[in-house]
């Protein structure tokens, strides 16, 4: 066991393995790692998925397939830093396919209920440049958007 770093556990009411091969297929740098099963003295059924590890996008992550005692809630989400438009429109259109859900600000929910943020680079620091008229422009727009369009974004900062 190593003591160094942390991995995110995704609950989830058994679906685990689905869902670690779709973020694995959404994201680069991923894969698939150990699989664990549940045993005769499990709580889920013997020889049934327990628990995938995986990596997404270079981060490790857990797929529990724990039941549906929980569920995710907006309260925790993931920050997705893209270079460009073009990664912007792929993380927002792969994560809200085959039933997710769009929401307001560049925030979503894919199919299985996880919040994410697809935030285009450099947006923080526009909504906290020091001069008060280009951040509130540029958040301004950013609240009337859905997917962020970092043209728009753009305009809006430099008062177009």
């Amino acid at each position: 066991m190593t003591t160094d770093g942390f991995t995110t556990c995704l609950w989830f009411d058994g679906q685990a393995e689905e869902a670690a091969h779709y973020y694995v297929s959404v994201f680069k740098n991923s894969g698939i790692g150990r699989i664990g099963r549940y045993t005769e003295g499990g709580p889920g059924q013997a020889g049934s998925v327990m628990a995938v590890e995986f990596t997404a996008g270079g981060q490790k992550f857990t797929a529990l397939n724990g039941g549906p005692q929980f569920t995710f809630s907006e309260a925790i989400s993931f920050q997705i830093f893209c270079a460009d438009q073009e990664e912007v429109d792929h993380y927002w259109n792969r994560l809200t396919e085959d039933g997710g859900e769009p929401g307001p600000c560049g925030w979503l929910k894919d199919k299985y209920g996880v919040s994410w943020q697809v935030i285009p680079d450099g947006l923080i620091d526009m909504i906290g440049d020091p001069d008060p008229a280009k951040a509130a422009r540029t958040t301004s727009a950013m609240m009337s958007m859905g997917k962020l369009d970092i043209a728009a974004l753009k305009k809006a900062y430099e008062g177009e």
